[in-house]
């Protein structure tokens, strides 16, 4: 049975810095892309970041330079280190798992989180 399970989101203020975790069980990590995704109320979720098996990123325009993924295979963990963050990042952030290449879209990631809300107070 495929988990995984969201942790790090929180409450801050607009500049500061959260760091998303991803940690999974039940699949071979090393052999899945992964992605964080996040939504807004009443907005559909949009793609964040992904990371592809050998360490490739992506990134939306939106945080890029201030977000960065990252993924440790050994701990079948992924991460989303996020700062400078802005109002406009409050959402509730998932992440999700897919296996072979990375993608940005939600349709092409079989498995996802629970997520994790994060709120940035201006």
């Amino acid at each position: 049975q495929v988990q995984l399970v969201e942790s790090g989101g929180g409450l801050v203020q607009a500049g500061g810095s959260l760091s998303l975790s991803c940690a999974t069980s039940g699949l071979t990590f090393s052999n899945y892309a992964m992605g964080w995704f996040r939504q807004a109320p009443g907005k559909d979720r949009e793609f964040v970041a992904a990371i592809s098996r050998s360490g490739n990123t992506y990134y939306a325009d939106s945080v890029k330079g201030r977000f960065t993924i990252s993924r440790d295979n050994a701990k079948s963990t992924g991460y989303l280190q996020m700062n400078r963050l802005k109002p406009e990042d409050t959402a509730v952030y998932y992440c999700a798992a897919r296996y072979g290449a990375a993608a940005t879209t939600t349709t092409l990631f079989a498995y996802w989180g629970q997520g994790t809300q994060v709120t940035v107070s201006s």
